[in-house]
C-alpha cells in the first residue's frame, strides 16, 4: 500500500513537470520557416483543372480516380493555408518515396511572439503513406505515439470528420521528387462527410437565417432590378442583430455567401442539400454602377476573400480577366476594379477588428459609391494582343500603374475609412 501511495505521489509531482518540460521544448521564440505565398493566375488555372477532374458532383460511387499534384503547387497550397488560417508559414518537400512537411505557426493571444515549429516526415508504405517522424520545436515525438495521437487530435479538432472513411478511400500514394499522386475510390457518403466538415450544423443554421431574410427582402421589393445595396444593408442589419463579440466575422461570412449565391444565379442546395426546404428568394436583377456584371464580380471576390483570403480572391479575378482576353469578352480593368473592391469588402468583413464596424455602417444605409469606385474611364474589352500592346502584360509598368490607380480609388471609399 505504501508503495502505491509513493507511486501516486511521484506521478502527481512528475507529470506536471514533464508536461511543463514538453511545452518548453515544443515552443520557440523564432519561426524556422518564414516565407511569403504568392498565388498567380497560372497556379489558379492548375488548381481549377484538378478540381474539375475530381468534382464530387460528377463522381460515381465506387469510381477510382487519381489526383496528381506538382511539388511546387503542393508547397504553395500548404504555405498559403498556413498564412491565411494559422498566421504562419509552411513548406512541403518531396523526395523519392518520401515527403517532408514543415510549418511555423504563431501562437495566438501571446504578449510576445511565440511559435510552434513542426516537422513531419511521411514515407510510401504500400499502398498508402505512413507517418515516420514528428518533431515539435526541440521535442521529438516517437513515431508510434504520433501515429496514435494524430487521428485522435484531428477527431477532436474536427468532430464532424470521419477520419477512417477518408483513409479507407485512399488506395495508393506515390511520391517522387516532382509529384504526389493519390489513387482514391469515391464513395457517396464522402460528399456528406466533406459537407459536414466544411459547412457544419451551426453554419447551416446561419445560412438558413440569411436565406430566410433574403427571401423576405426580395418578396417586399417590387422593382425588376435592384441595387446591391438594397440587399446588403438589411442582410448586414441582421448580422449586427445576431452578432456578439465572438460571432461577427462568422455572421458576415454567412451573409456574404448567401448573397453571392443569389447574385450569381446559383443555389444553396449545391452546398447544403437541406436548403431545398428553406424559403426561396424571388429572382430580381441586381445592379452595381448600373451594370449587372459588377455585383457578380464584387460578391464572388468578397466571398473568396472572406473565406480564403484576399490574395486568392485577387488571383482568381485576374485569372478570369486573362482568360477573357484570350477569346472571351476581353480584359477589363473595370471588372478588375469590381473584383478588388469586393476583395476589400470581404477582407474587412472577416477581420475581427472591423467586422462589427462594417455591420453598423451597412445597417444604417449606404450608397453604391461607398462600395465601388468610379470605373467609367477604365479600359475594358481588350483582347490579348491589344492588352499587351497598351499595358505590356501583368508584370509591366503600365499595368502596375493602372492597378495602383484602382487601389487608390478603392482606398478612398468612405466605407473603409
Amino acid at each position: 500500500m505504501r508503495f502505491f501511495f509513493r507511486l501516486l505521489l511521484l506521478l502527481i509531482l512528475v507529470l506536471p513537470l514533464a508536461l511543463a518540460l514538453a511545452i518548453y521544448l515544443a515552443i520557440d521564440s523564432h519561426p524556422t520557416i518564414d516565407r511569403a505565398a504568392s498565388i498567380t493566375p497560372a497556379s489558379v488555372e492548375r488548381a481549377k483543372r484538378v478540381l474539375q477532374q475530381n468534382d464530387p458532383r460528377k463522381l460515381k460511387s465506387g469510381e477510382r480516380r487519381t489526383v496528381s499534384t506538382g511539388a511546387g503547387d503542393l508547397d504553395l497550397a500548404a504555405n498559403y493555408l498556413a498564412q491565411q488560417f494559422a498566421r504562419g508559414s509552411a513548406r512541403i518537400e518531396l523526395r523519392g518515396g518520401s515527403a517532408g512537411v514543415g510549418a511555423s505557426l504563431k501562437l495566438p493571444l501571446m504578449p510576445i511572439p511565440l511559435f510552434l515549429n513542426i516537422a513531419v516526415g511521411f514515407a510510401e508504405n504500400d499502398p498508402v503513406a505512413r507517418l515516420e517522424s514528428l518533431r515539435v520545436g526541440q521535442l521529438s515525438v516517437p513515431a508510434w505515439l504520433a501515429r496514435w495521437s494524430v487521428p485522435r487530435l484531428l477527431s477532436w479538432l474536427l468532430p464532424e470528420l470521419d477520419y477512417n472513411a477518408f483513409i479507407d478511400a485512399v488506395k495508393k500514394v506515390s511520391i517522387n521528387e516532382t509529384r504526389l499522386s493519390v489513387i482514391y475510390q469515391w464513395h457517396a457518403n464522402l460528399a456528406d462527410q466533406l459537407r459536414a466538415v466544411l459547412v457544419p450544423a451551426q453554419e447551416q443554421n446561419r445560412l438558413q437565417a440569411y436565406q430566410g431574410r433574403l427571401a423576405e427582402i426580395t418578396r417586399s421589393l417590387k422593382a425588376k432590378n435592384l441595387s446591391i445595396t438594397e440587399l446588403l444593408a438589411p442582410l448586414f442589419k441582421l448580422a449586427a442583430e445576431r452578432s456578439d463579440k465572438n460571432q461577427a466575422t462568422a455572421e458576415n461570412r454567412a451573409a456574404i455567401l448567401v448573397l453571392t449565391v443569389y447574385v450569381s444565379g446559383g443555389s444553396l442546395e449545391k452546398i447544403v442539400p437541406d436548403a431545398k426546404n428553406w424559403q426561396r428568394p424571388i429572382k430580381h436583377g441586381v445592379l452595381l454602377n448600373q451594370r449587372d456584371d459588377f455585383p457578380k464580380h464584387f460578391m464572388i471576390s468578397a466571398a473568396l476573400a472572406a473565406n480564403a483570403g484576399g490574395p486568392l480572391a485577387n488571383a482568381v479575378g485576374l485569372y478570369k480577366e486573362i482568360a477573357d482576353s484570350r477569346g472571351g469578352s476581353g480584359f477589363s480593368f473595370n471588372d478588375i476594379a469590381a473584383d478588388r473592391a469586393g476583395t476589400r469588402f470581404g477582407e474587412y468583413a472577416a477581420l475581427a477588428a472591423s467586422a462589427k464596424t462594417l455591420q453598423r455602417k451597412l445597417a444604417t444605409g449606404i450608397g453604391e459609391t461607398d462600395l465601388m469606385p468610379s470605373t467609367a474611364d477604365l479600359p475594358e474589352f481588350m483582347q490579348e494582343a491589344e492588352f499587351k500592346r497598351r499595358f505590356g502584360g501583368i508584370d509591366a509598368p503600365e499595368y502596375k500603374k493602372m492597378m495602383a490607380e484602382i487601389e487608390r480609388r478603392i482606398a478612398a471609399l468612405p466605407l473603409y475609412r
